[in-house]
């Protein structure tokens, strides 16, 4: 609908949001599979794959003033449905009709002498597969790969577009809303990034861990004893081993303390005494019998008798005669 001006009349965005909800739910009903984008706040893009998708094609001006027109529709989760396979964006956008609008977006796969010289100079600096899709390689890499026109980011000469809308312009706002969909997607998935630009993620690990492994061999070769330093296993397989090479040291020296330590002798137990019977006497019991064996006097014995002073008796009072 239009106003007397002839453009299109306003509408609420919490309006756009009831209405694009409504239709992802018949969307459903037909067809489980659907894939919408739903973004967190109203962040576009969190990861280092999201946002360098963003900030790569605004930094063109070709689309530096049409793109933005995309951002408002998916904040509002007017991209229904939104599927990413080798070169190809498909996608399904809820416009001011009824339909939501078809889009569907061709990204030309990366040039051969471009994903050849940065496998060159990637040898060596990546370390894993989960690292490289967390973003989390050096910085040095990270302005290789977003290099403007030699990265590995498309130029806006290899994206085309297409939407089913009657927006004459070139880049409409339902494709903008796309592209930013990508980076959404990207943030969820960034694998899906070298699947669009048909990438063989795998050969930048395989080579690295290929050129990691002859540099350790050709240092083992240059070894007497060729063995890999233990440096150089951590450094490739993550594991730390014992240092080998201080291990008798450390035996000598234990040995050594072993050595210098006193001995102490057994410990001989006391013979039980025995009483007349033959059976072993208790503790109590054996004080009691040493101060009975003949010959030896107790202490209690020998201790002098102290002498007691008896009173006499009171004599009794005479009782008086008889006269």
């Amino acid at each position: 609908m239009r106003n007397y001006h002839g453009f299109p009349e306003y509408v609420p965005v919490a309006q756009k949001r009831a209405k694009a909800a409504r239709k992802l739910q018949d969307l459903k009903k037909k067809n489980p599979s659907i894939q919408p984008v739903v973004l967190e706040g109203n962040t576009l893009a969190r990861t280092w794959w999201g946002k360098s998708w963003n900030e790569n094609l605004e930094r063109y001006a070709d689309y530096y003033n049409r793109i933005d027109r995309g951002r408002s529709y998916v904040r509002h989760g007017a991209v229904l449905d939104l599927k990413i396979a080798p070169g190809k964006v498909r996608a399904l956008v809820q416009g001011s009709q009824r339909q939501p609008y078809k889009i569907e977006i061709s990204i030309a796969a990366l040039d051969q002498k471009t994903w050849a010289r940065l496998r060159k100079s990637t040898a060596g600096q990546l370390d894993s597969l989960a690292d490289l899709l967390a973003g989390k390689f050096p910085q040095p890499l990270q302005e290789l790969f977003f290099a403007k026109g030699g990265g590995l980011f498309p130029e806006p000469k290899e994206i085309d577009f297409d939407c089913s809308c009657p927006d004459w312009a070139s880049m409409c706002k339902h494709v903008a809303a796309t592209l930013y969909g990508i980076g959404a997607r990207l943030d969820e998935n960034p694998s899906l990034f070298f699947e669009l630009r048909k990438i063989e993620v795998d050969e930048l690990i395989t080579q690295a861990v290929q050129r990691t492994t002859r540099t350790l061999l050709a240092k083992a070769r240059t070894r007497k004893t060729k063995v890999i330093a233990d440096t150089d296993i951590t450094a490739v397989f993550g594991i730390e081993l014992e240092d080998q090479g201080k291990a008798p040291q450390g035996r000598a020296r234990r040995k050594k303390e072993r050595s210098t330590k006193p001995v102490r002798k057994p410990a001989v137990p006391k013979k039980p005494v025995v009483g007349k019977t033959g059976t072993p006497m208790r503790p109590a019991a054996t004080k009691a019998a040493k101060a009975t064996i003949p010959g030896k006097r107790s202490a209690k014995a020998t201790a002098p008798r102290r002498k007691t002073r008896t009173k006499a008796p009171a004599k009794a009072a005479q009782k008086p005669g008889r006269r």
